[in-house]
């Protein structure tokens, strides 16, 4: 660029350093024209013999370069020069942003091939273990969670908090290989209590399961948004859903509407289950709730065994299916799932 203007130029952080310049001599030395109100300044202006103009102003550390001379030919070579800094600077920032390139990952917006190239451009450690925490907004406080989260994993090198959208932040967390899942519902419980109980801010989490090396991640990734979607289906009252403890939640989410349809039919041939009534259901649960133990579940509704006996009794006339035997109890909280689920199919 000095060949084709024929000046000195230069670029000064906000300490006032020159940190580039086409005079070596200069880099490392203190520009004492100008000072820290100068980087708010937004045209060109002279000073000292040199006409500067600042640029990256829109991120969190500004820049200013300068052109030699006070003319007018200077001030455009300087207009120049910022457009074209400015773009280098964002070009640059954008390949090495650890953050934007693990965004791509998650959202599968990166070839597989150049994965392994810009992990090795980011140094970024290929082999170790992570998972991914998915934090949905059900109600915003007068917070940022971008912001609570970043403090809450403060470690850059190893963990990254990803914003997906308005109300979706992913957290990529490096672990141990063999780390015991209670240890991340724990640290899911620990982000729920953090922003409802300091910041009114009400979220769940979803977990998606360890991965090893970088490809997997998004696949953990879409586990915590499935994690996210059948917990809201199954297991309202839960606020952290792990994505390997959803069980058969996860298998009937999988399953086709025709399909299960075709499953209650087959199932309720005598009657539907909308002929329950609220009791005779709450009464199924609470028997399910104890392991099909008679006994101990007539001990919890408070009511003698022979009435929960003759509950059963009405279920099985109904239904066709007598909790008390294994097989029967387990196709009728199969039946309950579907049902719950189609139901939310209709919502």
């Amino acid at each position: 660029m000095e060949d084709v203007i024929g000046r000195t130029i230069g670029v000064i952080d906000n300490s006032m350093t020159i940190i580039a310049c086409s005079n070596l001599n200069m880099i490392g030395e203190q520009d004492s024209s100008i000072n820290r109100n100068s980087f708010a300044e937004t045209k060109v202006f002279t000073a000292g013999g040199n006409t500067y103009k600042v640029f990256g102003e829109r991120t969190s550390v500004a820049y200013m370069i300068f052109v030699e001379g006070e003319d007018d030919e200077a001030a455009n070579y300087v207009g120049l020069l910022a457009i074209s800094f400015a773009g280098l600077k964002e070009y640059y920032e954008e390949k090495y942003d650890s953050n934007n390139f693990i965004k791509n990952v998650l959202l599968d917006n990166i070839l597989p091939g150049d994965i392994f190239q810009k992990s090795r451009e980011l140094n970024f450690d290929k082999e170790a273990s992570r998972v991914v925490l998915l934090v949905h907004v059900v109600k915003l406080g007068e917070v940022s969670v971008f912001d609570v989260l970043q403090t809450m994993f403060p470690d850059k090198e190893q963990d990254f908090v990803i914003s997906i959208n308005e109300s979706d932040f992913a957290i990529v967390k490096q672990v141990k290989e063999n780390v015991d899942f209670h240890d991340l519902e724990k640290l899911g419980c620990s982000i729920v209590d953090t922003l409802g109980g300091e910041f009114f801010t009400k979220v769940v989490v979803g977990i998606g399961t360890v991965i090893v090396g970088i490809r997997g991640l998004a696949n953990s990734f879409k586990e915590a948004q499935t994690a996210l979607e059948v917990g809201k289906i199954f297991d309202v009252e839960k606020n952290v859903v792990c994505y390997n403890r959803l069980g058969i939640a996860r298998l009937i989410y999988q399953i086709p509407n025709t399909v299960c349809d075709m499953f209650m039919k087959e199932i309720f041939k005598m009657d539907t289950i909308d002929s329950l009534d609220s009791e005779t259901l709450f009464t199924i649960h609470e028997f399910f709730d104890n392991n099909l133990n008679v006994s101990e579940t007539s001990r919890k509704l408070f009511v003698h065994r022979n009435t929960l006996v003759y509950r059963l009794e009405k279920i099985k006339r109904l239904t066709g299916l007598d909790l008390r035997e294994f097989d029967d109890a387990i196709v009728f909280k199969v039946a309950l799932m579907v049902d719950r689920y189609l139901s939310s199919m209709e919502e």
